[in-house]
């Protein structure tokens, strides 16, 4: 029996004061009749002497107290390891299929030991794989000598499919009938189907000893369909009791990395969506997201067109954006959160790639318009319409069932002329409300509220096959949302306007949900047809590196791609032509993953057993014996269950804390360590309390340091976070503040920070600006990320913020080391607000610099040097400008107005010239 901590038995040396607390047991209450005069002559001062516990007693509380101990100092056994080799045949079975990449060094490394025990034996082996191969290999008909498996595992590699135990249960009922001595699983821990009858075709070739590695992920990245809040991809993996952080890797085409995502999972979670909070333009750039630190084809997501977000474009004219009223108001602030939205003319929007366009009503009125978008939807385009004034006074006879006459008016259906009005004062009717979405529908499943309803619409012609192209109804039946095919792509019609003029539907959640659904349900840019065959184009080996397909790689019909698994003829890749590749993944399709039961005795890959752990026994018998203690002690007093002594279970509690605490007085006698940042000079950055914006800014000042150590004699250590109000600021000369929508303040954060700018530190107030998703343009952003314009007036409200502005170039900061005309970070473009000059005190340096160029990221350099963080439009030559700019920075908060000396300096030369 080992202890993981010894020293604690020296606490077996306090059972004599155990013994000595615990041997005298009170003196049993007496019956005594109460006659009055008899109990007042008895009361004479008398001593008592204590009655004697019994020695059995002492000995059950010596013995609760050394299992107490002894379950302290977690003793346990350690696992066997059976040394002696059995001269004989050896089955050794191999799990190489998508889980076994994470450690297939590990598992190849153990495979070869067994391979060398069986050599020392003179014994032969026979080799079996699970996962399935493209060409059948046979089985050798006997063992084979340990050179030639030897030889048979080097050129093993992992598989980038899952294991096929059933098929593998049956090569193993296949095998010679000869006793093997020795059956030895290499097993990827992961539950398959077939595992029973695989387990119980190895369990009757003899005994079975199952390795499992401690390297093992049990893990897979799934994708899954994009949506508003930034999931791409799904983690579904095995429960831990413990919590973990698992790092996402974002790859361009060329490789370059764009973003590293944490994903936290919870102890015991099985699984976690991994959420890429990037500007639309730069996540649809994605093309494979990876585990970090497990190179698997399991762990590696391949993106095509329809994991991206659909280029959405909307067309406007003049006055549609007013406020409230406007066709595009309402359109515009459902769709930016939604998609890559553009917005402009259909000359300016049709000239790039677009999946999905929305035209309000009276913006496709021309002939020549209405033919270029005809063209447009037939190569695969969605074309969404919303009817108004204008549409209902100029329909046009047409037929659903005739192509000729969709193509030629752009309407899925015919309408009738005029609008139906729906409530009112010369009308009969009420506004109507929406019937539940059917089956067939893109919008199944949808909530309707109970307030939105109808008052105007244009209604469809009624015709035999109408019911076909609806989507919608209202609540008496009329068609509200109605559809036609036209070549490749769609026509969609909204029978009410985009505005609240006819519906309050725009005013309401459901119509943002509908338009989502429309835009998921859109081709992409470049769909190849469902009746071709998608030839594999790159396929992905088994631990994820991507290459030219495999001999045996075969095409998959496009109508049947969406339900084909990954399998040696069908390995994990991209298919199809160049503009309309799809990508199969190893992991899709899989919903959960479930531990497989043991085969046989577990061991590790050294064939060790588990360590059998006997603290908890001791811990639980020694609970045990308190409990008997305590009813004995009932028992003696009165006769009667259980009578606590909570003076003893106190003494025993607080002996027991301090042998558990043996440093416990050295850490009070020790004095406070002095702050890092009183040694070496820090910046610091506060604290959010969201993993990732900490992380970025961690990672972004440590880079910032890197920087400004390599190109100045600053010499800065490791940055530091802070929480204003607890933390001492003195030391730092300069804070980092990114903002988040939720961020708030007390009263001594806010007071803490006013000391600080008031003793000489700068803060720097980010927040974080993102691309707004509604500009034509996509070098255009916004000033502030959402939500953080409101937390910004909310967090410095208290602050004592000098008047602010603009900075330009001729500001003391932009020529304090480098000279700069600009001041990007993750962003470009975005103004900066400093204190107006001869407002600021401390010899009129601005103690606080605001922004939205999000630094910290453009900065970030990760543990392996390597930046995470795309930076847009601008990317490696904006990068080196951020860095300058927080060079700049940094120089400033440590020098003050020392640079604006500098500039006078010809000035007062002159100056000593003239006097005489």
């Amino acid at each position: 029996m080992i202890f993981q901590f010894p020293a604690l038995l020296f606490a077996l040396l306090c059972l004599p004061l155990v013994w000595w607390l615990l041997r005298a047991t009170p003196p049993r209450a007496r019956q005594q009749v109460f006659p009055p005069i008899a109990f007042l002559a008895r009361l004479r001062p008398k001593e008592t002497e204590a009655a004697r516990s019994p020695p059995w007693v002492l000995l059950l509380r010596l013995l609760a107290v050394g299992l107490l101990i002894t379950g302290f100092a977690r003793p346990f056994i350690p696992g066997s390891r059976d040394s002696t080799q059995t001269p004989g045949p050896v089955l050794l079975v191999v799990d190489d299929g998508m889980f076994s990449a994470a450690d297939w060094t590990d598992r190849l490394t153990t495979a070869q030991t067994i391979v060398d025990d069986a050599e020392r034996t003179k014994s032969s082996l026979q080799l079996l794989t699970t996962a399935p191969q493209a060409e059948a290999s046979a089985i050798p008909p006997a063992p084979q000598p340990a050179a030639t498996v030897r030889r048979m595992l080097n050129s093993l590699h992992p598989s980038p499919w899952s294991v096929d135990r059933a098929q593998a249960a049956r090569q193993i009922g296949q095998l010679p009938a000869l006793p093997f001595a020795r059956i030895v699983y290499l097993a990827d821990g992961v539950a398959q189907s077939g595992d029973n009858a695989f387990a119980q075709a190895l369990r009757a070739r003899g005994a079975v000893q199952e390795i499992r590695f401690s390297s093992q992920s049990g893990m897979v990245l799934a994708p899954v369909a994009p949506t508003s809040d930034g999931t791409m991809a799904r983690l579904i993996m095995l429960p831990s009791a413990q919590p973990r952080l698992v790092h996402v890797v974002a790859r361009a085409t060329d490789g370059g990395t764009l973003a590293v995502i944490p994903v936290p999972v919870a102890a015991n979670a099985t699984q976690a969506d991994v959420r890429i909070n990037l500007p639309i333009t730069v996540r649809n750039r994605i093309d494979t997201l990876s585990v970090q630190g497990i190179a698997s084809a399991a762990t590696t997501v391949l993106l095509d067109e329809n994991t991206r977000l659909h280029p959405v474009g909307l067309l406007s004219s003049g006055g549609a954006d007013t406020p409230l009223i406007g066709s595009v108001f309402y359109l515009r602030r459902a769709l930016a959160p939604l998609s890559d939205l553009h917005e402009g003319t259909l000359d300016a929007l049709l000239s790039r790639p677009l999946s999905v366009l929305i035209a309000p009503d009276g913006t496709l009125a021309g002939a020549q318009s209405q033919k270029t978008v005809q063209e447009w939807i037939k190569n695969g385009g969605t074309l969404i319409r919303f009817a108004g004034p204008a549409l209902a006074g100029s329909q046009q006879d047409t037929s659903p069932s005739n192509p000729a006459d969709t193509a030629r008016n752009l309407l899925p259906v015919p309408l009738l002329d005029g609008a139906r009005q729906l409530g009112g004062s010369m009308t009969w009717g009420t506004p109507q409300k929406l019937a539940p979405f059917e089956q067939e529908s893109p919008f199944r499943g949808l909530d309707i509220p109970a307030d939105v309803t109808v008052s105007r619409q244009v209604l469809a012609s009624p015709s035999a096959d109408l019911g076909t192209h609806v989507w919608a109804r209202l609540a008496d039946g009329t068609p509200l949302v109605t559809h036609a095919e036209l070549g490749k792509g769609e026509v969609i019609l909204f029978h009410v306007s985009s505005t609240a003029d006819w519906s309050n539907l725009p005013l309401s959640g459901l119509f943002v949900a509908m338009l989502q659904r429309l835009t998921e349900h859109a081709n992409g840019l470049n769909i190849p047809a469902e009746n071709i065959l998608l030839s594999p184009a790159l396929t992905l080996d088994g631990e994820g590196i991507a290459g030219p397909p495999p001999p045996t790689a075969r095409g998959i019909q496009g109508n049947v791609f969406a339900t084909t698994s990954a399998s040696p003829i069908h390995p994990p890749g991209l298919y199809g032509p160049t503009d309309g590749r799809r990508a199969l993944n190893t992991a899709a399709g899989v919903q959960s993953l479930r531990p497989a039961p043991p085969v046989g005795t577990i061991t590790d890959a050294s064939g060790q057993t588990p360590d059998l752990p006997l603290g908890r026994y001791c811990l639980l018998a020694a609970i045990l014996l308190l409990l008997l203690d305590g009813v004995v002690v009932g028992l003696m007093r009165t006769g009667r269950l259980f009578a606590p002594r909570p003076l003893t279970l106190l003494a025993l509690l607080a002996t027991l804390g301090a042998l558990t605490s043996p440093l416990h007085a050295q850490e009070l006698s020790t004095p406070p360590a002095v702050p890092a940042a009183a040694l070496e000079t820090r910046l610091g950055y506060i604290v959010t309390g969201h993993e990732d914006v900490d992380t970025a800014s961690r990672e972004g000042l440590q880079g910032l340091s890197d920087f400004v150590n390599a190109r100045t004699s600053a010499v800065m250590g490791h940055p530091d976070a802070v929480h204003p109000g607890t933390d001492d600021l003195t030391y730092y000369p300069l804070l980092y503040w990114p903002i988040t929508a939720d961020a708030t303040t007390t009263p001594a954060m806010t007071a803490a920070l006013n000391t600080f700018m008031a003793r000489g530190g700068i803060l720097l107030i980010d927040t974080q600006g993102q691309d707004g998703g509604s500009s034509t343009a996509d070098t255009t952003f916004t000033a502030d990320a959402p939500g953080t314009a409101a937390a910004l007036r909310r967090v410095t409200t208290g602050l004592a913020v000098p008047p602010l502005v603009v900075m330009t170039d001729h500001h003391l900061l932009a020529h304090t080391f480098y000279l700069l005309h600009d001041f990007p970070g993750r962003y470009a473009g975005l103004p900066i607000w400093v204190a107006k000059e001869g407002d600021a005190e401390n010899d009129d340096v601005s103690p606080v610099i605001i922004g939205s160029a999000d630094w910290a990221h453009a900065w970030a350099v990760d543990s392996a040097g390597n930046t995470p963080f795309a930076v847009i439009p601008g990317g490696s030559d904006q990068r080196l400008q951020a860095y300058r700019f927080g060079l700049n920075t940094v120089i400033y908060a440590l020098t003050g107005s020392y640079k604006a000396d500098q500039v006078h300096v010809p000035m007062l030369l002159k100056r000593l010239e003239d006097k005489p």
